[in-house]
C-alpha cells in the first residue's frame, strides 16, 4: 500500500490505477487482482491505510490528568501531520464514504472514534458532550485541513464516477459494521447517526462572529 500512497503524493489521485500501480511495483496490473477488486478498493485501501496512522494520545504521551484540552490539541497536530504528509490523499479521507454515516471523516475509523470518545469521557465528559465534541472537532478539523490541502496543491475537483472493476465495493453505500470490539461506540452509536448539521452551522457561525467582535473590539 505504501507505493499506492506514494504514487498519489506525486502524481495525485488521478494516476493511482490498476495499469500505473503495477507499472510502479514493475508486475502486471492483471496480478493485482489477487489483492484488491478494483481501483475502488484500492482507493479505499488506500484511506484505511493512512487513517490507521492517526494516534490517539495514550498513556505514552499524556495522562487523563493532563486534561481534554491538551489530548484534543495532540491528536489535532497528528492529524494535521497526515495532511501535510499526503496533501493529494487528504481530500480521499475527507469526501469519500465512510463505512457508516456516523463515521464523519478525517476521524473515520471505528478504533479512531472510540478511542477519541474514551478519551473524553476519561477528562470529564459526559457521553453527549463526547458526542458533541467530536462533530465539532471533526467539522473543524475537515474544513481547514482541506483548505490546507488545496493551498499545496492538491485535487479539489468532484470526484469520478465509481469504476465498477471486478466484484469492487463501490463508495457511498453503508457497511454493517462489528462493533462487537467497541463498547463506547456500541452505546453511543445513536446518539452519533442524529443529524444536527443546521445547528452545528448556526453555533459555529456564533462563534466566530462572537471572535470577529472581540477583536473588532480591542
Amino acid at each position: 500500500m505504501a507505493t499506492a500512497v506514494d504514487l498519489i503524493d506525486t502524481e495525485g489521485v488521478a494516476a493511482l490505477t490498476m495499469r500505473r500501480l503495477g507499472a510502479r511495483l514493475d508486475v502486471e496490473a492483471m496480478s493485482l487482482y489477487r489483492y484488491v477488486n478494483g481501483r475502488e478498493d484500492l482507493l479505499e485501501a488506500v484511506v484505511d491505510a493512512l487513517v490507521d496512522t492517526i494516534e490517539i494520545p495514550g498513556p505514552g504521551q499524556l495522562q487523563p490528568i493532563d486534561g481534554w484540552q491538551a489530548f484534543l490539541q495532540v491528536l489535532a497536530h497528528d492529524v494535521r501531520r497526515l495532511a501535510l504528509e499526503h496533501p493529494a490523499a487528504f481530500p480521499l479521507i475527507a469526501t469519500r464514504h465512510p463505512a457508516a454515516p456516523w463515521l464523519r471523516p478525517p476521524l473515520r475509523s471505528l478504533r479512531v472514534v472510540e478511542a477519541f470518545l474514551d478519551g473524553l469521557r476519561s477528562r470529564g465528559f459526559n457521553d453527549s458532550q463526547a458526542v458533541a465534541a467530536y462533530r465539532s472537532f471533526t467539522s473543524f478539523l475537515l474544513g481547514h485541513l482541506l483548505l490546507e490541502s488545496a493551498m499545496q496543491g492538491a485535487d479539489m475537483s468532484p470526484a469520478e464516477e465509481p469504476l465498477d472493476e471486478g466484484d469492487a465495493d463501490l463508495p457511498n453505500q453503508d457497511a454493517e459494521l462489528s462493533l462487537a470490539e467497541y463498547p463506547t461506540l456500541t452505546r453511543l452509536r445513536s446518539a452519533l447517526t442524529e443529524d444536527h448539521t443546521e445547528d452545528e452551522f448556526e453555533q459555529a457561525l456564533e462563534h466566530l462572529l462572537v471572535r470577529l467582535d472581540l477583536e473588532l473590539s480591542q
